[in-house]
């Protein structure tokens, strides 16, 4: 299939055979990071139909952007994942790699601010172009907590939120003085529950904090307080969630 560049950015093409029909409307951008050191073996590893992986877009340290799958058409990026119960999030989002090595050996690899320049450039351009609500501009963690981690706990929110892009409130700054934990139950872990399935995260209401919520949990203190990500839901934690919910326009 041919591809011709979408965005109002600069791009270069390198089309990916690794894409196929959408089934629902785009309402969502899901960021990632490649997790590998070399970004044009990044790139290559999209494009290959062996890996059966792709995204719409990589955005480079230098911060060139490539193209690779057509926006309307559905890119291989967010795999097992869900969000606000809907599953196919392939289906209905937009996906963008962020050349970036993750966690690597306990080292942490820095997104370099030409690189967040650009990619806060491609999201404003993405979003002037779809009707993706703030609160659906998410990382791969949101929507798979149990497997992923990236865009990782380093990664800028809120310089993106400050420029129009997504969701986000400074944590709310208090004192954590009492927690919930892996093995709890009772009313208030449901209530935990419920809390993180109205923002989106896949948690199902069981009264017991289990090996899921507490993923879930983590990958809301990765996105939202990543001062400390450990999946205990501590008073600043659930302060945080309250206020995000808050300020949601509709809990859509």
């Amino acid at each position: 299939m041919s591809i011709k560049a979408e965005c109002g950015v600069a791009a270069r093409l390198q089309p990916s055979p690794n894409h196929n029909e959408r089934q629902l409307p785009i309402d969502m951008l899901v960021l990632h990071y490649t997790a590998m050191e070399d970004t044009e073996a990044a790139l290559r590893w999209l494009c290959d139909p062996r890996s059966e992986v792709s995204a719409h877009y990589l955005v480079k340290e230098n911060g060139g952007v490539v193209q690779c799958v057509p926006e309307g058409r559905r890119a291989w990026h967010a795999g097992v994942s869900s969000w606000k119960g809907e599953s196919d999030i392939n289906s209905r989002s937009i996906g963008i790699e962020i050349a970036n090595a993750g966690v690597q050996e306990g080292e942490v690899s820095a997104f370099p601010p030409v690189q967040i320049e650009a990619v806060i450039a491609l999201c404003q351009d993405i979003l002037s172009r779809h009707a993706i609500p703030a609160a659906h501009v998410l990382g791969h963690s949101d929507v798979a907590p149990a497997r992923k981690q990236d865009p990782g706990r380093h990664f800028p929110w809120a310089q993106l939120a400050a420029a129009g892009v997504g969701h986000y409130l400074p944590p709310v700054e208090m004192i954590s003085s009492s927690f919930f934990q892996e093995g709890d139950n009772g009313q208030p872990i449901e209530a935990l529950q419920s809390l993180l399935g109205i923002y989106g995260y896949g948690v199902t209401v069981t009264g017991v904090f289990d090996q899921a919520t507490k993923e879930a949990v983590a990958a809301f203190q990765r996105h939202f307080r990543p001062s400390q990500v450990d999946g205990i839901a501590d008073t600043q934690t659930i302060a945080s969630l309250h206020a995000l919910l808050k300020a949601l326009p509709t809990l859509d």
